[in-house]
């Protein structure tokens, strides 16, 4: 049994309560992604070189080019999937920029295209901010086994985010075992949605813009509708309402709206490690952050997997969404509604009195329960945690979705205390009225051990999410923003503790 230890505050944690695991997940610099490469663009002028670079390919010589495209894929066809297909496509993405009497052989596209090519290391800087939920395929198990996917925020260079995923076994007897990871990492091809009008009337309603283009909208676009039917609309707007003073900013928040809302495919023979989650909207340009993931159990007991994650644009944050029922194909949308105006919103894993429900911290260092009658807007409700003990006066959050137990929603939280260090606690919500505290534990489940606090971001302990596993909650755990370590708690001996926390509290006259 590990002794209590104390935090920056003084206070006791419940150590006692936690075993950790010995596994780690460190930063690897070789997980690298063949991404697109604009030269001039990685400089703050973004004055593209693109028609200078293709004109010098387009001059070399049949040998001199043969034998660079030769040697480009000796040296890095074996660290990606189908490089040549990655090459073709990225010369697609620039093919505007060659004349139009130029005849360019299949050998020179490719060269063109690696010139339009980088490797870029998704954990180049840091790995950190795991969730962990059960794997959609549960074959092949032993009795007290469960196979789980995790994912996690990988962060490279220019501190730019993506979200990465991994798969391994938890159980018997807290035993957690990780998958080797895929040999490649890549990215899956973004695909057009079947966009949802009632997405586009939130934001619209909530930005303040152009009402009359939203009510055009509303009168000639179906509930649901294609990029082509939005575009086709948007052409028949009236020409006495395009001359109006907003109407152009309103054409341009459309189709804003539109380019943050999109599906991602990956193809059937990638392994789910294999896969990253790359920026790919306007919104999430700077990076995708801390995704929160929980398996929903719908009202007609199917189940699929809801995430909301953190889309930073490199001046404000989105909370966005993303779903999927095999981690090979997500839809992604942006989240309306007051109570997503914040980082660190977290699904409940089913519906509450017919509505979806949601932790939120909407102003930013409490935490609220929020409500939505469809999972697309979302409003505040009341405030279930907010700053009070030494180790959380700074701001308080969830550290991933509720996990419901016979005595209430266990929701583990965190709280920043002094010289910004992070801890674990942990909420214990009514199953009925989740806006009703039942308890709460006043020192923290876990702080960052001594071998912990230094990293990218030192004296920060974090989760995204726990995952139970029977009579044992699995958490993974991000070590100062730069590797994953996990620990097991018995969810008994936990509730126990919160029981007692609420009987002594109830003793002297508390809540």
């Amino acid at each position: 049994m590990t002794p209590q230890s104390a935090d920056a505050t003084g206070a006791a944690d419940a150590h006692e309560l936690v075993t950790r695991a010995p596994q780690r997940l460190t930063p690897d610099p070789g997980r690298v992604i063949a991404k697109l490469f604009v030269p001039g663009e990685e400089v703050p002028e973004h004055e593209s070189r693109t028609a200078r670079v293709i004109a010098r390919v387009l001059a070399l010589g049949d040998s001199e080019a043969g034998a660079a495209l030769s040697a480009t894929l000796a040296s890095f066809a074996t660290r990606h999937r189908d490089l040549r297909g990655t090459f073709a496509d990225h010369f697609e993405t620039v093919a505007h920029r060659i004349p139009r009497a130029v005849a360019v052989s299949g050998p020179r596209r490719l060269l063109i295209g690696s010139y339009f090519t980088h490797e870029y290391a998704i954990e180049g800087a840091a790995l950190c901010n795991p969730c962990m939920v059960a794997h959609p395929d549960q074959s092949g198990l032993g009795p007290d086994q469960v196979r789980f996917v995790l994912s996690a925020r990988a962060i490279g260079e220019g501190h730019l985010s993506c979200i990465e995923l991994r798969t391994g076994v938890a159980g018997p007897g807290g035993r957690i075992d990780l998958d080797a990871p895929a040999p490649y990492a890549g990215l899956g091809r973004v695909r057009p949605p079947q966009y949802d009008l009632r997405q586009f009337e939130a934001v619209l309603s909530a930005t303040g813009d152009d009402d009359e283009v939203a009510a055009f909208l509303h009168r000639h676009l179906p509930r649901r509708f294609a990029a082509a039917e939005l575009e086709q609309t948007l052409e028949q707007l009236p020409a006495r309402l395009t001359a109006r003073q907003g109407t152009h900013r309103t054409i341009e928040r459309i189709r804003w709206i539109a380019a943050s809302t999109y599906d991602l495919e990956f193809s059937p023979d990638t392994a789910i490690s294999e896969r990253v989650l790359w920026p790919n909207a306007p919104t999430e340009r700077h990076g995708m952050e801390d995704a929160r993931f929980v398996r929903f159990t719908d009202d007609d007991g199917t189940n699929s997997y809801y995430a909301t994650y953190t889309a930073f644009d490199g001046a404000s944050v989105t909370p966005q969404r993303l779903h999927t029922t095999d981690f090979r194909r997500f839809q992604i949308t942006q989240l309306t509604g007051p109570a997503a105006l914040n980082k660190g919103m977290a699904f409940f894993p089913r519906r509450v009195g017919g509505m979806y429900m949601a932790l939120s911290r909407w102003d930013r260092e409490s935490t609220s329960i929020a409500t939505s009658p469809d999972n697309q807007t979302w409003s505040v409700g009341a405030t279930v945690h907010a700053p009070g003990r030494a180790w959380e006066l700074t701001q308080v959050g969830n550290c991933g979705s509720p996990i419901e137990t016979a005595d209430g929603w266990l929701v583990l939280t965190h709280g920043v205390g002094p010289m910004r260090t992070y801890s674990i606690g942990a909420l214990l919500l009514d199953l009925d009225q989740p806006d009703r505290v039942l308890a709460s534990l006043p020192e923290p489940l876990m702080t960052a051990a001594s071998a912990e606090r230094d990293g990218y971001v030192p004296n920060v302990l974090y989760s995204c999410g726990a995952m139970r596993h029977r009579d044992t909650l699995v958490i993974p755990y991000g070590t100062s923003d730069t590797a994953i370590a996990f620990a097991t708690v018995s969810l008994p001996a936990l509730l126990d503790r919160m029981r007692h926390t609420r009987s002594d509290a109830a003793s002297r006259g508390g809540t």
